[in-house]
């Protein structure tokens, strides 16, 4: 539950996003107000305005789409205790059976580290005795 709680967080700062940025292109391409002793030109041409309408219209819309389904997926107060107390169960058992697995590889590898530990002492002490026999 918590990844999907961490999920509809980011969905929800991803939609605040959306709307602050459609707030941004408001301002930038919205017509000049008109004051008594300011004249501000060079606006932009509607086109792009429709533009970026569609585009934060559809971006904010799929956004919603998807925290309506991440909330649907979230657990409800209709779900019985003796469902989630299963699911922790289960949950349970796959950690267990996991550290297992773990345990298991972590024994072999120390098995096999010994055996590369032996395997370099071997070498060492046949160099040693090579060298021992060149020198004499």
């Amino acid at each position: 539950m918590a990844d999907r709680l961490t999920q509809l967080q980011d969905l929800v700062n991803q939609q605040a996003e959306n709307f602050c940025n459609a707030i941004g292109i408001l301002q930038q391409f919205a017509p000049p107000s008109k004051f008594a002793a300011f004249d501000r030109n060079g606006s932009q041409t509607p086109q792009q305005q429709e533009d970026f309408a569609q585009l934060f219209a559809i971006q904010i819309a799929r956004t919603a789409r998807d925290i309506d389904a991440v909330i649907e997926s979230l657990p409800n107060d209709e779900q019985s205790l003796e469902l989630q107390v299963a699911g922790l169960r289960k949950l349970e058992q796959d950690n267990q059976a996991a550290a297992e697995r773990l345990r298991e590889e972590v024994r072999q590898g120390e098995l096999l580290h010994e055996q590369v530990q032996q395997v370099l002492s071997d070498i060492a002490q046949h160099q040693l005795n090579a060298d021992r026999e060149t020198t004499n």
